[in-house]
């Protein structure tokens, strides 16, 4: 019975992370390997992009690891980077071209997507969840529902303008703003 007043997201630490000075042009999978976390999707959105997948977490679902990741594992188009530690993140989320986000779930909330963020790195992602209220629809990255969408706003991510995404993201994501 408790009236609700505002939703209050987690803040993160800006310090930690700023724009990379030469991003590639690879794309990036960031979170646990678990079938509700897209990595398999992120797998075929990259290779129908031509662009080379860097997966960066930790295997959750070892069954799922072995028969939807690992068989696309070449060291090349498709590379398993493990998790990144602390003084790690800024490099492997501000380096990638975009974040893909392709939950298969309503996620209440998404650290990963505002760090990327943080870091000027566009994000692309399902639009479930709380990825509405995180995702700035053409601002700082897309909101898309299935591959066709996605790979249309992966070409469309070079459009957008990194310090606007950071600018954005500290605005409404700043430990000191939460």
């Amino acid at each position: 019975n408790l009236h609700y007043a505002a939703t209050i997201h987690h803040g993160i630490d800006i310090d930690g992370f700023a724009i990379h000075p030469s991003p590639g042009e690879h794309l990036l999978f960031f979170g646990r390997i678990h079938p509700h976390k897209g990595t398999a999707h992120a797998i075929e959105v990259a290779r129908r992009c031509g662009r080379r997948l860097d997966i960066a977490g930790i295997i959750q679902d070892e069954e799922y690891f072995r028969a939807q990741v690992a068989p696309h594992l070449d060291g090349e188009r498709v590379r398993l980077l493990g998790a990144a530690d602390t003084a790690g993140r800024a490099e492997v989320l501000g380096g990638a071209h975009a974040l893909l986000h392709l939950i298969d779930f309503d996620e209440p909330f998404g650290y990963s997507v505002v760090e990327s963020m943080a870091c000027g790195t566009p994000v692309v992602a399902h639009d479930r969840g709380s990825m509405r209220e995180i995702v700035d629809h053409g601002t700082t990255g897309f909101l898309v529902a299935g591959p066709v969408q996605t790979t249309a706003a992966i070409e469309q991510v070079s459009t957008l303008d990194p310090h606007a995404i950071r600018a954005s993201t500290i605005d409404r994501f700043s430990a000191a703003v939460m």
